[in-house]
């Protein structure tokens, strides 16, 4: 730890742990133009002979196929997407049909922009660990062509003399698969989508009542059925339950990993249209149920282009995921984090509903947000244009120790610190009134200058570590006596 002459603590810079990559690559489809196109381009590979047809393949696979762990599979799969083009007529041999994928697959550079925005929490396996040490699960998001954001995942290892550890990464980068729809839905998102929508009264009631809490479109097709057998419904309230089903048909999905592949070779890649353009800022928190259940979660900003909307991600095991969207007048900006346990029996989340102050908001439902109570706005100078939370908060003795970020003159980003009261998360306990971490002359370089921004921070042992990101180009870690910090802190 290191002190400036105003006496404001700072933190220790330990070290730079991410530097984009650009050879960090996936495959992905590409259609490029409507379906006359691509039945051309189909045509003018039918033209050529199998043996040209096996010439070009093999140089496809010598210059591309050392570069992806499972490139047949991908050729095959993007194959599959443009079959229902071929002539019904023609019969096609394996090479053609793989080099009729490689002409429709293209390599995305998933950190050519970027790798920015860790989180950090403890890791769900603790194994083979020396004495001293305690292994962590990181996220980051990476950007690429046509700033597209993506999330990756590494683990780190940090001992009793605040060393960090990281092994060496996959050379191959693998997004999973997308399972089919799941039949079940949850129907407190349901409900909060339906009452988003202004429908209210007793049939809705009574269906909600009815309905499990994870519901089929079985379950609802039944339940609509024998409602409309007693009364007419109307085609208003058939239609909205309908609307808000396929709604959620193609905002919930689920996604998996071969249970082969490495950790830092998994990317999660935008799937869905909602957030086509972005899967953005994850702050991934390690939650505790009431009776021990352990799950993490991750909320995130989807972005298509021209809208954003809340998101959070589920799993168990890093392998499969669940993203659903969150709802509600707290959910309606960006930067949502979840507390790691319940607060007074609900779910409490921090949140920003004015794009400059941090609130609190709290639910008895994990992805409907409705009440927030603001826990304050802009006070010192360095964030007089915004704050906003810089992770999940991290449960302490002293209260709930927040990290914020701060924006200031020239729109510069540095980070603080908020303690909140264990009870009560709305009650103010301290803050620092002058950042921890502030962009050095190195950290202010980078795709967005002045920078410096964090998704996550956990406590080992007696210090906070940070996982931070600079200028949204590289990532690294810095460190705090926890202590020394809440000294001051306080109020």
């Amino acid at each position: 730890m290191s002190h400036t002459g105003t006496s404001h603590i700072v933190a220790t810079r330990r070290v730079e742990i991410r530097q984009a990559d650009c050879s960090r690559i996936i495959t992905r489809l590409f259609i490029p133009g409507g379906e006359d196109r691509v039945r051309r381009i189909i045509d003018r590979v039918l033209s050529i002979s199998e043996e040209e047809t096996a010439s070009l393949l093999d140089q496809v696979m010598e210059e591309f196929a050392h570069r992806h762990r499972r490139f047949i599979e991908a050729l095959q799969r993007n194959f599959q997407a443009v079959a229902h083009l071929v002539p019904e007529e023609v019969v096609l041999s394996d090479n053609r049909k793989l080099l009729l994928g490689a002409y429709f697959t293209s390599e995305y550079s998933i950190q050519a922009a970027g790798v920015l925005n860790p989180s950090i929490t403890l890791h769900p396996n603790q194994a083979n660990l020396r004495e001293g040490q305690t292994k962590y699960f990181m996220t980051f998001r990476c950007v690429g062509e046509g700033h597209i954001s993506s999330l990756e995942f590494r683990s780190c290892i940090i001992d009793d003399h605040y060393q960090i550890l990281t092994k060496p990464i996959s050379c191959h980068v693998e997004t999973p698969e997308l399972l089919p729809n799941g039949a079940a839905f949850d129907k407190g998102l349901f409900e909060a989508k339906l009452r988003s929508r202004g429908l209210q009264g007793k049939s809705l009631t009574l269906l909600l009542q009815k309905l499990p809490e994870l519901f089929t479109t079985t379950d609802l097709n039944e339940q609509i059925d024998r409602m409309d057998g007693r009364k007419n419904l109307g085609k208003r309230f058939q239609s909205e339950l309908r609307q808000t089903l396929d709604w959620m048909q193609k905002n919930v999905y689920a996604v998996r990993f071969r249970s082969d592949t490495r950790i830092s070779g998994r990317v999660l890649f935008p799937v869905i249209e909602s957030e086509s353009r972005g899967i953005e800022d994850a702050r991934l928190v390690r939650f505790t149920e009431e009776d021990g259940e352990v799950t993490y979660y991750a909320t995130y900003t989807g972005f298509n282009g021209f809208a954003i909307v809340s998101r959070i991600l589920e799993t168990k095991d890093f392998v499969t995921f669940k993203s659903y969207p969150l709802v509600g007048k707290g959910a309606q900006n960006k930067g949502m984090a979840l507390f790691p346990r319940r607060v007074k029996g609900k779910y409490a989340l921090l949140a920003r509903l004015d794009n400059e102050s941090n609130y609190v908001a709290y639910s008895d439902n994990l992805y409907c947000w409705d009440t927030a109570r603001v826990i304050r706005g802009p006070v010192s100078p360095w964030e007089f244009v915004q704050i906003g939370n810089g992770g999940p908060p991290v449960e302490t003795e002293f209260g709930w120790l927040v990290l914020t970020h701060g924006v200031g003159a020239m729109r510069k980003y540095c980070i603080g610190v908020d303690i909140l009261d264990l009870d009560d998360p709305t009650k103010l306990i301290g803050r620092t009134r002058e950042p921890i971490l502030t962009p050095n002359e190195y950290e202010r370089e980078g795709y967005v200058p002045n920078v410096v921004y964090s998704c996550g921070a956990v406590i080992h042992r007696d210090e906070l570590i940070i996982a931070y990101a600079m200028s949204d180009w590289e990532s690294g870690i810095a460190t705090v006596p926890l202590k020394d910090l809440v000294a001051k802190c306080l109020l």
